[in-house]
């Protein structure tokens, strides 16, 4: 749900924004705005409506500070914390990524959707540039509505209802391997467990269908054998490869991008290390994505040889074993 900044608008006005297209299936570039300042209502709805339809939006030439980028992902929702980022100490909203000698970046070069191990995953993401390098560092984004929609309508048929298991598995690296880095990591598991998500899901402003599954922080696919769900993971996470589906974007100073976590995964290059690159960043809160149909039945995605041993533990025909003594 939208939030309103606590700064007070400007008066309303008619709107001066020019959208430019940059890619046939996502990106675009707004102008005729001024970040600096509090956005009237309509100029919101304007932005909003446009994040929706074009998934990625490229703001140039916007020096601001961090109260303007808080001030910017507020209008479109409440701001979240990422529980395994690089947080500003004052404003633990906002993430700050300073890359450099010595810092190398974290693993973002892996094609994702943000934070899809949360129940309900951020709707959006504003990435502001600080510092960039003279070659590299660029950022590639991929349409999975654009994949969704080019896939076989058998293909589409199959994938409808099946639902994922999301994981915060690349962040697990972070614990240490001793009794204290285990407790901590016992803890972050209890609060963000596994959770599932449709594998197509609803876009809520344009109703639009979207692949919703990443090689980042997907598992597998909820009650399918494990080569199934494989198979059928790593042709959807090849999809995001086809050079027509991406807009991959090159970074100036004072640009802000604004993306869609509804319906575009995204990676972040590392061919500039070990040159600099300072980014900030807001995440803005979002709502469980909506599936297309509902879930499918799980005695249609597995067949099994036998019965699997859980289906009579609680009958009491199967021994028990040590570790339930």
């Amino acid at each position: 749900m939208a939030v309103e900044s606590p700064a007070a608008p400007q008066t309303a006005r008619e709107s001066s924004l020019r959208i430019r297209r940059l890619g046939v299936f996502l990106g675009a570039e707004v102008t005729g705005i001024d970040l600096t300042q509090p956005l009237d209502r309509a100029t919101a709805d304007e932005v909003r409506q446009a994040h929706a339809e074009h998934g990625v939006l490229v703001f140039p030439n916007q020096d601001i500070s961090s109260d303007d980028l808080k001030r910017f992902g507020r209008y479109f929702g409440e701001l979240s914390v990422h529980p395994f980022s690089t947080n500003a100490a004052d404003a633990p909203e906002l993430i700050v990524y300073d890359n450099k000698e010595g810092n190398p970046p974290a693993p973002t070069d892996i094609w994702h959707t943000d934070e899809t191990f949360r129940e309900a995953p951020p709707m959006g993401t504003a990435l502001c540039s600080k510092i960039v390098p003279q070659v590299g560092g660029n950022t590639a984004f991929a349409s999975m509505t654009a994949v969704y929609e080019g896939l076989s309508d058998r293909w589409q048929r199959f994938l409808s209802g099946l639902e994922a298991v999301h994981d915060f598995k690349p962040f697990r690296s972070l614990f240490p391997d001793d009794r204290a880095g285990i407790e901590k990591l016992r803890k972050f598991e209890d609060k963000y467990p596994a959770v599932t998500h449709p594998v197509v899901c609803v876009h809520p402003i344009t109703g639009r269908k979207a692949i919703f599954v990443n090689p980042q922080f997907t598992l597998y696919i909820k009650g399918m054998a494990e080569d199934e769900s494989r198979m059928i993971l790593d042709m959807l996470y090849r999809k995001t490869l086809i050079h027509e589906y991406q807009y991959r974007h090159q970074w100036q100073a004072n640009m802000l991008v604004f993306w869609d976590n509804r319906n575009v995964q995204h990676s972040a290059l590392h061919d500039y290390y070990p040159q600099r690159r300072l980014m900030e960043r807001v995440t803005m809160a979002g709502t469980r994505p909506i599936p297309e149909a509902p879930a499918a039945d799980h005695k249609d995605l597995r067949r099994y040889l036998m019965p699997p041993l859980s289906q009579f533990r609680n009958a009491g025909t199967v021994p028990q074993r040590q570790h339930e003594t």
